[in-house]
């Protein structure tokens, strides 16, 4: 089963043809996020801003995808829009079990295609068809036009983007197979400057599963950990939904743009509250047995003749959070709706909720009129804020296209930067303390899963930056890991670094297992050491004030903490880019 190197395909959309290299270094940087560091330091071009077309839009896989479950993910690796940096967003769905099953590990697409065009990728064939007609159409229009445009099921994956794309919203993403995205910082938008509206991904060859009974007992086991035991049973009874409730009790739930951590009103939109009245269904991306996909419905009536139709919309605690509470929305149903309408938009759903909270605040202050909004913006008025969604995804004023670019980049004209809620982008739905702070602001996804820092805080009893410090660092080398390989981080407890050695060595890469620790700081160096080439520079980020005042169950956040974490990561995070360099 061992292949030492990579299989990649590279497509250049200007001549529409493409070709297939093998690239060493699986013993460097496993796949996944390593992988797809690699790639951009061999096709990317630091120098050049990210919608240039020599800039590659990278898909990659990793070892153990399609031999062991829940290793369901891709990572997708860009310069993005947000910030002109090296980025990264991981998507789930059926594209990695596409990418394996057409015997690929990497995808590289360069170059603009001469109009708007869908790529269709298989094992054996690559075709770039010219498609304006499904440009400024919706995510889901161009989803139901594909499924006739290129036939076969199975291990077909379909990646799209919507009108956010086309009109390079900063924060629009990767539409994957209808319920999963490559949701923050761009890539969306990466797509639409190559005017590139779809990738159809068709896994139409086989590769042969390991022989005798040692790989049969190890998947056994870890399938038995996924299915037979507590460790998953969150995800998929109620879900990350779950979250909401908890985070609420201990004041850590961000309400109207961050100005309360609490509501009463929090039951309405708890996890349990979506279980009673929304949920249709579980599903699952391809190759996991759990099914944490939850899918809500909205019903519409025919007012013709009185007749129901409902409509699937897949919810979690982020999409609650910035289509709920952050932005003052209690009923399940129009959560729903606003998810929906940022979805068929091609919009991350955090960043759009965030980007409109704060834009909700800044009309309540006066510092934006109708002019500007073209609807009043009101915390809670569902209806007014799904028009706003639209109105953000087409770039309908000169306001819109600005807080398209993000909330700090509006606020830096219109004023309001005090209470825009941005960690590096739009933040997530966690208002725990301080290492949540300092951890997404900073971490190299400005992410909330780069480390985890909400767990520390609802952990940790004493503000210790020795302690912290080590934690956001040891946590990101470890998970950084499992994005190579390429994991759900939500089987992280299953895949502890002695079942992914285990893994490994059933498939022919005994020498790697034994390496796990080394290669994790190696892909994390490397990570970082392209972050700061692209002009990262941890010590510029600035924490907003709204952040410096929450208070939850801990009491009030401590700025002094929170400064000397921030210094002391910084400082961390510069030596890590420079050491791999030397």
């Amino acid at each position: 089963m061992i292949r030492d190197t990579f299989r990649v395909l590279g497509v250049d959309l200007a001549t529409g043809k493409g070709w297939v290299e093998e690239i060493p270094g699986r013993e460097e940087v496993l796949g996944g996020s390593g992988l797809a560091a690699l790639l951009y330091e061999r096709y990317g071009r630091p120098e050049l801003p990210w919608n240039h077309p020599a800039q590659p839009l990278i898909f990659t896989i990793g070892p153990l995808t399609g031999y062991f479950p829940l290793m369901s993910k891709t990572v997708a690796g860009f310069k993005s829009p947000y910030h002109d940096q090296y980025a990264e967003s991981h998507g789930g769905g059926r594209s990695a079990l596409a990418l394996r099953f057409a015997d690929l590990d990497a995808l590289v697409i360069t170059g603009r295609a001469p109009r708007p065009s869908v790529l269709g990728v298989g094992s054996r064939h690559l075709e770039l068809r010219e498609a304006h007609y499904l440009w400024g159409r919706d995510v889901l229009a161009v989803g139901k036009y594909l499924r006739r445009m290129f036939s076969g099921a199975g291990h077909r994956s379909i990646l799209r983007i919507g009108p956010a794309g086309e009109q390079g919203c900063a924060y629009a993403g990767i539409n994957v197979d209808t319920y999963r995205h490559f949701g923050r910082l761009g890539a969306g938008a990466v797509m639409g400057a190559k005017h590139l509206k779809a990738i159809v991904l068709q896994g139409d060859a086989s590769f042969p599963l390991p022989e005798g009974k040692e790989y049969a007992a190890r998947f056994a086991e870890v399938f038995r950990l996924l299915t037979a035991t507590p460790m998953m049973q969150k995800y998929h009874n109620l879900g990350t939904p779950a979250n909401i409730r908890v985070l609420n009790d201990l004041k850590a739930l961000p309400w109207r743009n961050l100005t309360a951590t609490s509501d009463p009103r929090a039951e309405e939109i708890s996890g349990e509250r979506f279980a009673e009245a929304v949920l249709l269904r579980n599903t699952a991306c391809a190759g996991c047995p759990v099914g944490c996909i939850h899918l809500g419905f909205v019903r519409e009536k025919f007012m013709a003749d009185h007749r129901y139709f409902y409509r699937q919309i897949a919810y979690d605690h982020e999409p609650i959070f910035a289509m709920g509470s952050m932005v003052g929305v209690t009923d399940p149903f129009q959560v729903l709706r606003l998810i929906e309408a940022a979805d068929k938009m091609g919009l991350d759903v955090m960043s759009a909720g965030v980007a409109l909270a704060w834009a909700a605040e800044a009309w309540e202050r006066g510092l934006l009129t109708e002019e500007h909004t073209l609807v009043p913006l009101r915390f809670g008025d569902a209806v007014a804020l799904e028009a706003a969604v639209r109105h953000l995804a087409n770039g309908a004023t000169d306001f819109y296209r600005l807080l398209a670019q993000g909330a700090a980049k509006a606020a830096a004209f219109y004023g309001g930067g005090e209470f825009a809620c941005v960690l590096g982008q739009e933040m997530a739905g966690y208002a725990t303390g301080e290492v949540f702070v300092v951890g997404q602001a900073l971490g190299f996804r400005h992410s909330h899963l780069d480390a985890a820092g909400y767990a520390y805080d609802q952990k940790a009893t004493a503000r210790n930056v020795e302690e912290a410090l080590n934690y956001l660092v040891t946590e990101e080398r470890q998970r950084v890991v499992l994005t190579s390989l390429v994991a759900c981080l939500f089987a992280r407890e299953v895949y502890r670094p002695e079942v992914v050695a285990d893994c490994l060595t059933v498939l022919g890469y005994g020498e790697l297992a034994g390496r796990l620790g080394e290669v994790g700081e190696a892909i994390q160096r490397r990570r970082w050491r392209l972050r700061l080439a692209t002009g990262y520079d941890p010590t510029r980020v600035e924490i907003p004030r709204r952040v410096l005042e929450v208070e939850n169950w801990k009491g009030k956040v401590d700025p002094a903490f929170l400064a000397r974490l921030k210094e002391a990561y910084a400082r961390a995070i510069l030596e890590l880019g420079r050491e791999v360099s030397r």
